[in-house]
């Protein structure tokens, strides 16, 4: 312990002196060249008054001078400062084990597992957010108003790290330091999972992806379906530019705040952008059809804030036309589409703001796929997924309200309408008795199911969830939907419940459904791990694509980089050798132009549809950067 201080008395009293004594032992400021404070003999002998006292002195004199043993007994301080605080970490360790393995906290889990679900209040305003054309989002903290109102548009989709705001499927990630180790021994404790070894094979159905291809979306000009734009950049662009002759640019020709703001100006922005998100939905389906894949999920965010209760807009007539020409394609190709509203969209809400927005945006998504215009059985099978969302302290009173508000909405609505089970709070046994009762189909989500399930009637694994399949397809033929899944794999370090709702990149098998659904695979890698499943089990398809040259791609029209300058020659012994072998510094050897490639095969593989890329190696897709070498030192060279 530290060596305890005496009581402070009165401080003893300076020696007063007189004016000519101060003058005489403290003499005027002499010049001096640098900026260094030098003592000189006269002002250290000037404090004899407080050697023999130092806690008497000024503070800047105290902080330069150490007591006897100072340093000694801060030690001993630091080191009972740090003992005791372990004491106390530890003790609340012991309580936080016996609190869980109470029944005490059982409210206090459920209110965790809805926080997933509730939207949380964002800081900043939306008008005060930097206005940017395309999100994606990469490692980006801020947040952005959801299109349906809800002002929180963390979607899971790590913000985008696969980016594609519109899948919500991509699960968190927790890294395996931040988890707690009793977790961790608990959760790698659980019994094993008992998994089924049927496959379904020979493969009749349709394997798909979600919302965004990755080979297209870095094509030259790039092909995606979710740009998107904040807010701010609605307002913004109210005002007319400050060249209005001339396109727009980041820095040099932006909207002019100064002039007046006109609101349809801006509803003219934001819907370009979702024309040009719906135009390149027919780029995406021909580009699956030639590579074997027919089943694709459309983007939420394909219409930015369409939604929203305050800038919401509705997609027809201006977005008719170019819908309409995506679903002609989806038709000619057999090609199935559908949609997945985000978690924030709940109707077992009790707040009544949240099932209002949730209506809205499942009206938007309606009228979006009522406007592809499919046939009949393709819009029938054009559904929307939605998860039940939180439990909110209790599962009975939340399914009432889902019965009451799904009562309310539209017969188009409601026949577009299907229930996913999720990892958070809904197993299958919880839906599958609401959908049986209320004519819903249920989506079997295998990896949510093993992460969320029901450990009285049920294992975890594959094997038990295939004696409800009779019930689970019965739900689909009711309505006479083809019947889909989704399928996906936690990361192989993975362990707690929270840290394997992260998804795997790609997934390894197929898993035990049968043989002619249609499967949605919910990979960060998208249409590539259903390029993995193809190669891996010879679907059909398999041999429709080959494997990308690293760095190169010859099915866009990006410039041909220059290469670098020739160092030109500076002796005389050069100079003659160049021109006894016909060598010219001067002329650099150009590189030859590429051949134009039509727009129609831009992003379509070229003529040996290199469209694949291995495990981790998406830079592949991109040119190769310009690496610049450092010239040695002299010193370098030396070491060497």
């Amino acid at each position: 312990m530290a060596a305890k201080r005496n009581k402070p008395g009165a401080p003893p009293q300076p020696d007063i002196q007189s004016e000519e004594q101060v003058k005489s032992e403290h003499p005027g400021p002499t010049p001096r060249r640098s900026s260094r404070n030098v003592k000189k003999p006269s002002e250290v002998d000037a404090i004899p008054a407080y050697k023999d006292n130092p806690r008497s002195a000024p503070l800047r004199s105290r902080g330069k001078q150490k007591m006897p043993g100072e340093a000694e007994n801060m030690e001993g301080a630091m080191t009972d400062l740090r003992k005791m605080e372990d004491n106390l970490r530890n003790a609340v360790k012991r309580q936080k084990l016996a609190l869980n393995d109470s029944k005490v906290v059982s409210k206090g889990k459920t209110e965790e597992a809805d926080a997933a679900f509730l939207p949380r209040p964002i800081k900043a305003k939306p008008d005060s957010l930097q206005p940017s054309f395309e999100l994606r989002g990469l490692g980006d903290k801020k947040k952005k108003p959801t299109a349906n109102g809800d002002d929180d548009a963390d979607r899971g989709d790590k913000a985008y790290e696969d980016g594609e705001p519109g899948d919500r499927e991509e699960g968190g990630d927790v890294p395996m330091e931040d988890a707690d180790v009793n977790s961790i021994k608990l959760e790698g404790a659980r019994p094993p999972p008992v998994n089924s070894d049927y496959l379904p094979l020979p493969w009749k159905g349709r394997l798909g992806y979600a919302c965004l291809n990755t080979y297209l979306r870095v094509s030259n000009p790039p092909v995606f379906s979710s740009r998107t734009c904040r807010i701010s950049s609605i307002l913004d662009h109210r005002h007319p530019l400050q060249d209005p002759s001339q396109p727009e640019h980041a820095t040099k020709n932006r909207p002019d705040k100064d002039q007046p703001a006109d609101v349809k100006r801006g509803q003219k922005y934001v819907e370009a952008l979702g024309l040009a998100n719906a135009r390149d939905v027919v780029k995406m389906l021909r580009w699956n059809d030639k590579y074997g894949i027919k089943f694709m999920r459309l983007s939420s965010e394909m219409f930015p804030f369409a939604s929203h209760e305050e800038y919401g807009y509705k997609l027809a007539p201006f977005a008719s036309e170019v819908l309409a020409e995506a679903g002609r394609v989806a038709a000619e190709l057999g090609h199935r589409l559908t949609t997945h509203p985000g978690q924030f969209t709940q109707l077992g809400s009790p707040r009544p703001e949240v099932v209002r927005n949730a209506i809205r945006d499942l009206d938007y998504h309606d009228e979006m796929l009522r406007l592809l215009r499919l046939p009949e059985q393709l819009d029938k099978d054009a559904v929307m997924i939605l998860h039940m969302g939180g439990v909110f302290g209790d599962k009975a009173a939340t399914l009432d309200r889902f019965r009451s508000n799904y009562a309310q909405l539209p017969a188009t609505v409601k026949a577009r309408l299907v229930l996913e089970n999720d990892d958070v709070s809904w197993t299958v046994h919880d839906l599958l008795p609401v959908c049986e009762e209320l004519d819903i189909p249920l989506v079997l989500d295998f990896h949510h199911h093993n992460i969320m399930f029901d450990k009285d009637q049920i294992r975890e694994g594959t094997r038990d969830i295939v004696d409800l399949f009779p019930r689970i397809k019965a739900t689909w033929d009711r309505k006479g939907i083809t019947m889909k899944m989704h399928y996906s794999e936690p990361c192989a370090e993975a362990i707690t419940g929270r840290q394997r709702r992260k998804h795997r990149p790609r997934v390894m098998t197929l898993p035990p459904c049968p043989n002619d659904v249609d499967l949605m695979i919910e990979a960060k890698d998208k249409e590539q791990a259903v390029f993995d499943l193809m190669r891996n089990f010879r679907l059909p398809g398999w041999d429709t694509f080959n494997d990308v040259v690293p760095y190169e791609r010859e099915d866009d029209n990006r410039p041909v980089p220059k290469p670098p300058k020739k160092k030109k020659r500076k002796t005389k012994k050069a100079d003659a050798e160049d021109g006894i072998n016909g060598d010219d510094d001067d002329v650099d050897d150009e590189p030859k132009p590429k051949p134009v490639v039509p727009e129609d095969e831009v992003g379509m593989g070229g003529p040996e549809n290199r469209v694949y890329w291995p495990l981790g190696m998406e830079e592949w897709l991109r040119p190769k950067k310009r690496e610049v070498k450092k010239k040695k030192k002299p010193d370098d060279v030396e070491e060497e």
